[in-house]
């Protein structure tokens, strides 16, 4: 029994590890296969953020004339526009001439209609995402959705080179694209939650999540290095980048140590003992998995997975998720329409060109790396999330206000609003899509099941996502009026992203006073989250 359950486990290990295993000629230790873990969904999902941001870095290239029409003046999908003919074929591959139909006196429009479907698709796609994921391998799942989003990144490179001037061509291929995109972050998440325990997650995943920022600015970089040589580079470029992690996923990522054998009871310590037993609940956030609880069993283990309905009542979803679709709101405005913003507005008096713009918008990334780490590492020390995060979404709305008025000023006061707005914007953005995903997505009510993670994940990000598809819709109407009235969507959206853990702020406050007053129990942990204050609250 013992033998066949070792070879099962051998069975189940990636293709790569095996080549590993047989070269060292002896097994991978447990820590080996957590950095593993650690570097491989990094780089998995910083490729999703690269290909994700070449759209805003070539919206100049395609639509050079928009300087003086920076709203989307027509309604969505306007049928007229979209069958007429170039009137320029033959300088059709020229940079400055743009790219038909985003060319015309609606190519906003069109450009903001592009990151609507795209990102609609995706909101909706991390619904069903997170379903697939908590029942399929996650490895397979997530190298289908890399390959796919590498494959159809590249189809929209290719139209440059094909001179294809159709916009549903353009608008298909965004589509289906958001889907296979969808996969990504409920798949992560959940890879990352089986891995590491609960000490100090609020600060692993803040630097974890890092990827986001380092995709965003790799992206950022990468396109516009390439946009000179044609826009269809920035984007085949950082589709082949994705397809290959892909790849890299498939061979080398373990779904969970239960698929493999792995355990930490495999480890020596400094004096190669063995690890001592310890007592049930003893330092057991320390040192279990993420996904292991008290009532484990192995019919936990294999228990069915969590239902959507069910995991939307757990208690503290849904004012998070709500918080993200506002927090996400704010934070991919700034994906979208900063490298415009920022090439359409005088900054001492000068216009910056647009691959010095998308260089520049790599700031506010640099600041949400530090945002992501800050904000964790803050909530670990307070064991708040919800203070934290709701306090990160009230300075956002000062600070905001600083860079729309004074960050025309000059280069340098930019760049440090810039990346002070990015601290403010993506910290709460960061530390909610990780940290507070993990926390909900193993919450005692679901008594030791651990199928619910990339669902609970998936419920949290695809409400934000939909934020996230409304936020640019919105910037491309509104800025028509003035980018003014841009900024005031979003310091109002700061705001009631707030105030929308009012509820979750006061039961953590509460039990901050209960605690140093030596009446409450002491335990560690998220109390929101994980005791039974937020119960108390929801009911």
């Amino acid at each position: 029994m013992l033998e066949s359950t070792e070879q099962r486990n051998r069975s189940n290990k990636p293709l790569g590890i095996k080549c590993v295993e047989n070269i060292k000629k002896s097994k991978i230790s447990y820590k080996s296969y957590q950095a593993n873990v650690l570097i491989v969904t990094f780089l998995a999902y910083a490729c999703y953020h690269a290909t994700r941001k070449t759209t805003s870095i070539i919206k100049n290239a395609l639509d050079p004339q928009s300087s003086s029409d920076l709203g989307l003046l027509h309604f969505p999908f306007q049928r007229a526009s979209y069958f007429q003919q170039p009137k320029n074929n033959t300088n059709s591959l020229s940079l400055g001439n743009g790219w038909y139909p985003f060319n015309g006196s609606d190519g906003t429009a069109l450009l903001g209609e592009l990151d609507v479907a795209f990102l609609s698709v995706y909101a909706f796609g991390m619904y069903f995402s997170g379903h697939l994921g908590d029942r399929l391998n996650l490895r397979i799942f997530l190298t289908i959705g890399m390959v796919g989003t590498g494959v159809f990144t590249v189809l929209f490179g290719i139209g440059y080179w094909a001179n294809i001037h159709s916009f549903y061509y353009y608008l298909i291929v965004q589509m289906i694209t958001g889907m296979f995109q969808s996969t990504g972050w409920p798949s992560v998440v959940a890879v990352i939650g089986n891995w590491f325990g609960k000490k100090k997650r609020g600060l692993i995943m803040g630097i974890w999540n890092a990827h986001t920022s380092v995709g965003n600015i790799t992206g950022s970089l990468v396109a516009s290095a390439l946009l000179s040589y044609g826009w269809g580079w920035s984007l085949v470029v950082p589709g082949l980048m994705i397809t290959v992690i892909g790849v890299v996923v498939f061979l080398f990522l373990p779904v969970s140590p239960d698929s493999i054998g792995a355990s930490m009871d495999d480890e020596k310590d400094d004096n190669n003992n063995l690890p001592s037993p310890r007592k049930r609940g003893e330092e057991e956030d320390i040192e279990e998995p993420l996904l292991s609880s008290e009532t484990e069993t192995e019919e936990a283990r294999v228990d069915r997975a969590v239902g959507f309905i069910e995991a939307w009542k757990i208690p503290g979803v849904a004012p998070f998720a709500l918080c993200l679709f506002f927090a996400k709101l704010v934070a991919y405005t700034f994906l979208y329409w900063l490298p415009f913003y920022i090439s359409h507005t005088a900054i001492d008096g000068k216009y910056l060109s647009s691959d010095a713009s998308g260089n520049l918008s790599t700031i506010f990334d640099v600041g949400g790396v530090v945002g992501g780490i800050l904000a964790g590492h803050i909530s670990d020390r307070l064991d708040a999330r919800a203070i934290t995060a709701a306090s990160f979404m009230y300075c956002t709305i000062p600070v905001l206000f600083l860079y729309r008025s004074y960050g025309s000023m000059s280069l340098a006061i930019n760049i440090v609003l810039l990346f002070i707005t990015g601290v403010f914007v993506n910290g709460p953005y960061a530390l909610i899509t990780t940290a507070v995903s993990a926390d909900l997505g193993t919450h005692s009510s679901l008594k030791g099941n651990s199928r619910a993670l990339a669902t609970v994940t998936a419920i949290i990000d695809g409400t934000g996502s939909i934020g996230a598809a409304i936020g640019p819709l919105l910037t491309g109407y509104i800025s028509a009026l003035s980018w003014d009235a841009v900024f005031s969507m979003l310091m109002a959206s700061a705001l009631v992203a707030g105030l929308l853990l009012t509820r979750l702020v006061i039961a953590e406050v509460g039990a901050k006073i209960e605690h140093s007053r030596g009446q409450g129990q002491g335990q560690g942990g998220i109390i929101p989250i994980s005791s039974s204050t937020v119960d108390s609250v929801e009911s």
